[in-house]
C-alpha cells in the first residue's frame, strides 16, 4: 500500500508518518519546508512542495492520501486562510485524483457562537463564523464534499470517489506548538488567567488518537464519511489546566473571568494588533475564549462504529518533556 501526507513537516503529519512508515506502509511525505529531519518521518519519502503553488506535477500514484496541511492559527488575513486551507486542499484534491482522500478538518466548523454539546457531524456547516479560520476549513470541506459526491469540473466529474472527514478539537501531545505553548504563555504570576467555569465541559484530541483515526481512515475498509475524531471522553477545563500545569511544574493555578468582561478586551487587543500590523497572534482573541467560555464537546460514536476508533482518555501525563 502507498500513502502520501502533505503536512508532513509539521506536529499532525510528521506524527501520522512515523506511524504510517512504522507499519510498513511506503510513505511519500510532503511539506512547505525545504528539508525535514528524518527522524520527524519515520523514514518516509520527503519532497518539497508548498500546496499553495498549485498541483504537484509527476506525483507518484497512491492509495490514499492524510492532508494535514493547512493554516492552524486563529490569526491574519483571511486572504491567507482561504489560500491556504480551501486552495492547498484543491491542489491536494487534483495532484492526487483517483486515491482515496482523507482530510483533517477540525471542529472549528460547528457554530462558535453557542454551546457545541456533544455535537454531532450533521451539525455543520453553519452560516457563521467568528474568524477565517473556521469559514476557510468550512469551504475546504465543502471541495472534499464535491469530491465525495463527484460534483464540480474537476478530474472526478461525474465519478464518486472515496474521501474521509476528520474533525478533531484541540490536537495537544508531543510535538505540540499550539494549545500547549498558549496556554503556558498566558501563565501571569500565580495565575493561569482563563474564561468560562471551571466545570465547563471540553473534548479533546491527543495527537495519538487522532493518528490513530487517521491511519484507520486511510487504510480501513470504510472508504466514505465526517466523523468527530477526539479523547475518549470530555474532560473540564480545572481539570485540564491543573494537570497541564502540575505536569510542567509551575506554581499557578486557574483564575476564571467572565466572558463578557473578556471579550471587550480581546476586542480591543485584536485591533491593536491591526493598527500595529504585527504579524504574530495576539495572546487573547475572541476566537480564543469563545472556545473556553462554554461546552465544546463532540460525540463520537460514528467514528467508533464506522472506523473502529478506540481512543485513549485524556492526558497531560509527560508534558514537562514536550
Amino acid at each position: 500500500m502507498k500513502i502520501a501526507v502533505t503536512g508532513a513537516s509539521g506536529f499532525v503529519g510528521g506524527a501520522v508518518c512515523r506511524a504510517l512508515a512504522g507499519q510498513g506502509i511506503d510513505t511519500f511525505a510532503y511539506g512547505r519546508r525545504a528539508a525535514v529531519p528524518p527522524g520527524h518521518l519515520g523514514g518516509a519519502t520527503y519532497t518539497s512542495w508548498d500546496l499553495t503553488t498549485g498541483p504537484l506535477p509527476g506525483a507518484p500514484e497512491v492509495d490514499a492520501v492524510v492532508h494535514c496541511a493547512g493554516t492552524v492559527t486563529d490569526w491574519g488575513p483571511a486572504a491567507t486562510f482561504f489560500i491556504t486551507n480551501l486552495g492547498g486542499t484543491e491542489n491536494a484534491l487534483k495532484t492526487f485524483p483517483t486515491a482515496r482522500f482523507v482530510h483533517v478538518s477540525t471542529a472549528s466548523v460547528y457554530d462558535p457562537y453557542r454551546p457545541t454539546v456533544m455535537a454531532t457531524e450533521d451539525q455543520a456547516p453553519v452560516t457563521r463564523y467568528l474568524n477565517a479560520y473556521g469559514a476557510s476549513k468550512m469551504a475546504a470541506e465543502k471541495a472534499v464534499f464535491a469530491r465525495m459526491r463527484g460534483w464540480g469540473p474537476t478530474p472526478w466529474a461525474g465519478r464518486r470517489r472515496e474521501a474521509i472527514i476528520l474533525r478533531p478539537h484541540a490536537v495537544y501531545g508531543p510535538g505540540d506548538t499550539t494549545l500547549l505553548p498558549r496556554v503556558l504563555s498566558s501563565v501571569r504570576g500565580p495565575f493561569l488567567p482563563a474564561t468560562g467555569t471551571p466545570d465547563t465541559l471540553v473534548s479533546l484530541t491527543s495527537i495519538g488518537n487522532l493518528v490513530q483515526a487517521c491511519v484507520l481512515a486511510a487504510t480501513g475498509a470504510v472508504g466514505t464519511g465526517v466523523f468527530n475524531v477526539t479523547d475518549a471522553a470530555p474532560i473540564t477545563l480545572d481539570d485540564a489546566f491543573r494537570e497541564i500545569l502540575a505536569e510542567r511544574g509551575i506554581n499557578a493555578r486557574p483564575l476564571y473571568l467572565p466572558y463578557t468582561a473578556l471579550r471587550p478586551v480581546a476586542t480591543a487587543v485584536e485591533g491593536a494588533f491591526l493598527l500595529a500590523r504585527r504579524p504574530g497572534p495576539p495572546r487573547l482573541t475572541r476566537y480564543a475564549i469563545s472556545h473556553l467560555s462554554v461546552e465544546r464537546t463532540l460525540d463520537i460514536t460514528a467514528a467508533r462504529e464506522n472506523l473502529g476508533y478506540d481512543p485513549k482518555e485524556t492526558t497531560f501525563a509527560g508534558a514537562a518533556d514536550w
